[in-house]
């Protein structure tokens, strides 16, 4: 007598292992389109941005950054896009945040990182605080 669904005897919890079960290869693969990558890395970027840069997070004004993805095999190449502040140093910031972006994208997704390449949009800075010259 079966209770449950599925389950003999009323059992709880997953099958044992091999209970006629395809191989592992045969049962499908989980596939994370580039576009769902992109957005997970745009995040990313974004909360990147913020913390090693000081760059407030804006969502839609012009510092957001972008992001592209390219999923093959397990592994992700990413290109982002970004705008920082000026002044900056840029080599010791733009390698944290590839290094953040990775290490999160990695830790949502479970791909490999096997790529990031940055580009700097333009510097930014700080807007005046008033209008007109200051006599």
């Amino acid at each position: 007598m079966r209770t449950g669904h599925g389950s003999p005897g009323g059992a709880a919890g997953p099958p044992a292992s091999g209970a006629g079960l395809p191989p592992p290869a045969e049962r499908g693969a989980t596939v994370i389109p580039d576009r769902v990558v992109a957005r997970i890395a745009t995040q990313a970027a974004r909360t990147a941005q913020s913390r090693r840069a000081a760059v407030p997070p804006d969502r839609g004004g012009p510092t957001a950054p972008s992001a592209t993805a390219a999923v093959r095999t397990g592994s992700v190449r990413l290109h982002l896009a970004l705008d920082l502040p000026y002044p900056t140093d840029i080599p010791r910031v733009c390698e944290r945040i590839q290094r953040d972006v990775a290490d999160r994208v990695a830790q949502l997704t479970g791909l490999r990182v096997g790529e990031v390449t940055l580009t700097v949009r333009r510097l930014v800075t700080a807007a005046p605080t008033g209008r007109g010259r200051v006599r």
